[in-house]
């Protein structure tokens, strides 16, 4: 059996941790890329709801 010393141990989580923050950093992207595209298209129904 083998055993991981401290500073193996610590890095695979760091590792590990990094991912994971990746992951919600690529999830709060494309949230935010469609929210933005909501209200643009929103403001271009404002816009021409004005003119009618």
């Amino acid at each position: 059996m083998s055993f991981c010393t401290s500073k193996e141990s610590k890095s695979f989580f760091q590792k590990m941790k990094l991912e994971m923050l990746n992951n919600i950093k690529d999830s709060l992207e494309r949230k935010t890329a469609s929210v933005l595209a909501s209200i643009e298209v929103l403001e271009r129904q404002i816009e021409r709801d004005k003119e009618n």
